[in-house]
């Protein structure tokens, strides 16, 4: 297995992504610990990773609250020895589907503010405790890409845009440390579009359709790149993005 003896933390491991990338970090025998604001989703993902033969415990954290994050991080640190993986897939709290010009300043900057301060409580929050143990891996989910054209998106790109400018700076102060920081970025995954989601069937078919495999990539993919990127093998890379998109991104 990959990740053998390895722990790992994920701040929204309730969620589509969060859970996605929980469980294939556990399937390479990562011991995974989920933390999200809802109980029912995170013991859902727990209760997949357990039948499987993985180990994972569930918290109750918001990611936003910084004295939570950290002390919940410091907790998991001081019970297994070491946090090696870390991520956060919180919901970044975006408006979708009104135009930029009809929505409000508020909404727009809904998921920039979000993701922003989401992803750097989550890095200092588990990014001390690698520093301290000389090397881990921290992941992100999302990245630049090009204007949607099918379907206003508000401020959800933007928000991405400016995590991704984080991402770089930080993978750049952390590297002498032995900490990786890598971005996973899809085209987008039809199994996360919300059931009751506006028009959820044309989006769905849209990302399919601007792959060059004729395939949108699965949740199961995303969680198995992402095991992958954080294990040894991938000791390479940081300060980079992994395309998981068939072939709608062209680098």
């Amino acid at each position: 297995m990959l990740l053998e003896g390895k722990n790992a933390l994920i701040y929204g491991g309730g969620g589509a992504i969060g859970g996605a990338v929980a469980r294939g970090l556990a399937r390479e025998g990562a011991r995974v610990f989920v933390a999200g604001r809802t109980q029912e989703p995170l013991e859902a993902v727990a209760a997949d990773i357990r039948a499987g033969g993985g180990r994972c415990d569930t918290a109750i954290v918001d990611a936003l609250d910084i004295a939570a994050t950290a002390t919940h991080a410091d907790s998991v640190a001081a019970e297994v020895g070491s946090i090696d993986i870390g991520m956060t897939a919180i919901n970044h709290n975006d408006v979708q589907g009104t135009p930029m010009l009809e929505m409000a300043i508020e909404d727009y900057l809904a998921p920039v503010i979000t993701g922003v301060r989401a992803s750097l409580v989550a890095w200092q929050a588990l990014g001390r405790h690698m520093v301290r143990n000389g090397g881990g891996v921290l992941l992100n989910f999302g990245g630049d890409g090009p204007p949607v054209r099918t379907h206003p998106v508000g401020g959800l790109q933007a928000g991405l845009a400016a995590v991704e400018a984080m991402r770089r700076q930080l993978a750049t102060e952390l590297g002498a440390h032995g900490v990786r920081v890598v971005t996973l970025r899809t085209g987008g995954i039809p199994e996360a579009v919300p059931a009751d989601f506006a028009h959820r069937e044309q989006i769905e078919a849209a990302i399919a359709g601007q792959t060059l495999l004729g395939r949108a990539a699965t949740l199961r993919d995303v969680g198995d790149v992402a095991a992958f990127v954080a294990s040894d093998r991938a000791r390479t890379m940081t300060a980079a993005t992994v395309n998981v998109s068939c072939g709608t991104l062209i680098d």
